[in-house]
C-alpha cells in the first residue's frame, strides 16, 4: 500500500524547507564574509600615514578567558584523540565560533595551542605522541573533568 497524498505532499514540502534554509546558511555565511572583508578595508583605509598608526592584526588574549584554550583543548582530545596542533586550533576555533578559514588566526590559536598544551603536558594531564608531518601530536591522558556551570 502508498503512502496517502497528504503524507507524500508534506515530505515534498519538508524537503524544499531543508532546501531553502540549506540555501539561506550558504548565503549567510557568504555574507559574513564579506562584511568580514569590508571591515578590513575600512580599517586599512581610516589609518592614517604613519606606520606606526598601522593597527595589529587582532590581540586574541582577549578573546579566551584564562586557561579556557587548555581546557577546549582537553575536552576535544577526550572525544577524538590523538589530534595536532593544527586540528586543535581548528576545534578550538570552531568552539568560539571563530573563521576557520582565517589562516592568520588560524597559525595565531595554533601557537596558544602550543603554549597551553605545554603547560598540561608539563602537569602530566596531557600526552605528547610524538610529530606528524612538523606538527606535534596530542592525546587525552588520565581523567579530565570539565567546570560545568
Amino acid at each position: 500500500m502508498s503512502d496517502p497524498n497528504v503524507l507524500l505532499t508534506l515530505r515534498r514540502r519538508r524537503d524544499a524547507i531543508n532546501d531553502a534554509i540549506k540555501a539561506y546558511e550558504d548565503k549567510l555565511e557568504t555574507a559574513r564574509r564579506d562584511l568580514a572583508h569590508i571591515a578590513a578595508t575600512i580599517r586599512l583605509f581610516e589609518v592614517g600615514d604613519e606606520p606606526l598608526q598601522f593597527p595589529v592584526y587582532m590581540d586574541i588574549g582577549r578573546l579566551f578567558r584564562p586557561r579556557e584554550i587548555g581546557k577546549l583543548c582537553h575536552e576535544a582530545l577526550a572525544i577524538e584523540s590523538p589530534l595536532d596542533t593544527r586540528e586543535l586550533a581548528v576545534r578550538v576555533m570552531r568552539a568560539k565560533g571563530m573563521d576557520e578559514s582565517d589562516k592568520v588566526l588560524r597559525s595565531t590559536v595554533a601557537h596558544r595551542v602550543v603554549q597551553a598544551l605545554s603547560m598540561r603536558l608539563k602537569r602530566g594531564l596531557i600526552a605528547s605522541e610524538g610529530k606528524r608531518d612538523g606538527v606535534r601530536m596530542w592525546s587525552a591522558q588520565g581523567h579530565y573533568k570539565p567546570n560545568i556551570r
